[in-house]
């Protein structure tokens, strides 16, 4: 990789323009451009009022767009039966599933097989340990240069608008960078608990790849492989929102489309946050017990050549309860050009994206931070 990396982006005319991320030695991709303040901390604080450095401005602020009525949520898949013991896949729920990754890109999951039990220690222990006093989380604190570990934010730009949460990253595939001693130690069952539930997730994911494949007139396998076969890479965030003053200046996390393969997230139990972004209305999700939500995100879209659709989401946060919410990214292998299926373009249908690695176009969250849809249609090709 070059020192220097030119991202495309769109400013605020729609036009494209190129930034220039230095990634030298002892520069913003080495260390954070400011002190690090937690927001726990902040809001320990008894704060009567927001800090300016996390009033989001007017327009993006939660009241800004139009929410959708309180009972619009969005698709709900009962995935048993999916696979039968032949193989065979119930075209039923697939049809469902096809519906939800192109018109959605968002959809909600039961009796996926992972245990409840498991979802709710997963919780829990990551629950206790937020609860921590803040320094004695400090020995895990992360650096922008791989955000594994102790994090209170996205993007190296000095003087940004910050979100109001802090966050855990760590990796869990490839097995190389699987690292215990980067995973906290206490709760003392928190690291058992977490390798049990990634090893669940990756096996659902893989499942519902293949049906992604198939809806798409692929062999099962073709997403799969196109995402490194089993080489592929997998990590956790976990995301704490703290109780905040002024819920309606900010924002948990900015609206943003995830940069990888596919998303689940085992939300809250107790309070909602996560709204979706759809014909220019928010949806508040309203989580079903003990399922999980799943996303398409950018790297399925580019694969799909845009037939899926990687969605805007965001957090709002509330001033009488904190969230605990686990997002899992299923992830291609890092070096692996993504880039159209050859199979889904044709003279009628170009290709829309160029190829490139997962490696270079994380690059752009990492030193950008959440920028919407901005990324993955800067890349898309004149027709």
């Amino acid at each position: 990789m070059s020192k220097k990396q030119y991202i495309k982006t769109k400013d605020m005319n729609k036009n494209k323009k190129e930034v220039n991320i230095e990634t030298k030695k002892g520069s913003t991709m080495d260390e954070w451009p400011e002190p690090i303040v937690r927001v726990q901390s902040l809001a320990e604080s008894n704060l009567s009022s927001l800090p300016d450095r996390y009033i989001k401005p007017a327009s993006q602020r939660p009241t800004t767009i139009e929410e959708a009525p309180a009972a619009t949520n969005i698709p709900i898949i009962d995935l048993e039966g999916l696979f039968s013991k032949e193989g065979s896949a119930d075209e039923a729920i697939m049809a469902q599933i096809s519906e939800a990754c192109r018109e959605w890109g968002f959809f909600q999951v039961l009796n996926h097989g992972v245990k409840p039990e498991l979802m709710d220690a997963a919780r829990e222990n990551w629950r206790e340990f937020f609860h921590l006093p803040v320094n004695e989380k400090e020995t895990y604190k992360n650096s922008p240069k791989t955000y594994e570990g102790y994090g209170s934010r996205l993007g190296v730009e000095k003087g940004a608008i910050l979100d109001w949460s802090d966050y855990y990253f760590l990796h869990l595939l490839p097995p190389r960078l699987k690292d215990f001693n980067k995973w906290p130690s206490f709760p003392p069952t928190i690291r058992g608990v977490i390798d049990e539930y990634g090893k669940e997730v990756v096996d659902l994911c893989g499942r519902i790849m293949k049906v992604l494949s198939l809806n798409l007139g692929l062999k099962e396998d073709k997403f799969q492989d196109a995402f490194g076969g089993e080489n592929i890479g997998a990590c956790l965030r976990v995301n704490y929102y703290p109780k905040c003053p002024r819920p309606e200046l900010a924002l948990g996390l900015s609206s943003h489309s995830d940069p990888g393969g596919m998303t689940i997230l085992l939300p809250d139990d107790q309070v909602f946050g996560l709204q979706v972004r759809k014909n220019d209305m928010w949806i508040t999700v309203k989580p079903h017990p003990h399922a999980f939500i799943v996303n398409i995100g950018d790297q399925i879209q580019i694969l799909s050549n845009a037939a899926y659709k990687s969605v805007e989401h965001r957090v709002i946060v509330n001033s009488e309860k904190e969230r605990v919410s686990l997002a899992f990214f299923y992830n291609p292998k890092s070096d692996i050009p993504i880039q159209p299926l050859q199979e889904l373009v044709s003279t009628h249908n170009p290709p829309l994206y160029p190829p490139m690695t997962f490696d270079q176009y994380r690059l752009f969250i990492r030193t950008q931070g959440p920028q919407g849809k901005s990324h993955v249609e800067s890349l898309v090709s004149p027709r």
